[in-house]
C-alpha cells in the first residue's frame, strides 16, 4: 500500500490510465456529508462517481439538480451518488441550497471538495481540451466525467463530457440498468435499449 498525492493506492496507481475493469482508485476525502474513505463509501454498493467544473454555474446547478431528483431512482437500484469539484466544502454547502431551491428538489448525496485537483487528477477529470476552463491562477477546473464503479470496486463505466456540454442523467441511469441486467442475466443489451426491451 502506498501513497501518492494524497491517495491511496489500492490495486492500481492512479497515475496509470484508468480503464474499464480498473480498480477505482481509494482516496480519503473531505465531502458535505463528512470525511470519507472512498473504498469504504463504496461498500457492497454501486457508486456513480461525478465531477462538475465549477459550483454555482448553470449547467452544473441544472445537473445536480437533475442528480438529485433521481436519486430515489439510483438507491433503488442499491447505487450511492457522489459528486466533486475542485472547489471548498463551505462553496458545496452554500450552492446546495440554491441547487434545491431551483431545481425544487433536495439535494443530499455527499460532494467531494477537491480544491488541489488531486483527486481529480488521479480520476483524469481535469480539462485538457477549452483553455477558458481554468481558475484564477490557470489551473484547469474538472470536465464533466461520470464513472460508474461496482461492489467490487471495479470501473464499469467511464463518460466524460466537455465543459460546455451537460449530462443526460437518464443515460447514466439506463446504463447502470443495463449493467446490473448483463451482471444478473449474462446478456448483453442492443442499440436504445431500456429496461423491458429485448435482450441478447
Amino acid at each position: 500500500m502506498a501513497w501518492r498525492i494524497g491517495l491511496q493506492v489500492g490495486g492500481g496507481d492512479p497515475l496509470l490510465n484508468l480503464r474499464l475493469g480498473s480498480i477505482a482508485p481509494n482516496f480519503k476525502a473531505e465531502t458535505t456529508g463528512g470525511d470519507i474513505d472512498f473504498h469504504e463509501f463504496i461498500g457492497d454498493k454501486w457508486v456513480i462517481f461525478f465531477s462538475h467544473p465549477e459550483d454555482y454555474t448553470p449547467v452544473c446547478t441544472t445537473e445536480l439538480g437533475a442528480f438529485a431528483k433521481l436519486e430515489p431512482e439510483f438507491t433503488k437500484r442499491g447505487a450511492k451518488l457522489i459528486g466533486l469539484s475542485a472547489n471548498t466544502i463551505e462553496s458545496h454547502g452554500g450552492w446546495i441550497k440554491d441547487i434545491d431551491e431551483i431545481s425544487g428538489s433536495k439535494l443530499t448525496f455527499p460532494i467531494i471538495g477537491d480544491k488541489q485537483r488531486q483527486i481529480a487528477f488521479a480520476y483524469d477529470m481535469l480539462d485538457h481540451q477549452d483553455a477558458t476552463n481554468v481558475d484564477a491562477k490557470g489551473i484547469a477546473f474538472t470536465i464533466r466525467s461520470v464513472f460508474i464503479i461496482d461492489p467490487k470496486k471495479t470501473i464499469r463505466t467511464i463518460l466524460s463530457y466537455p465543459a460546455s456540454t451537460g449530462r443526460n442523467t437518464a443515460e447514466v441511469l439506463r446504463i447502470l440498468d443495463s449493467l446490473q441486467t448483463g451482471d444478473k442475466n449474462r446478456i448483453t443489451t442492443p442499440i436504445n435499449w431500456i429496461p423491458g426491451d429485448d435482450v441478447i
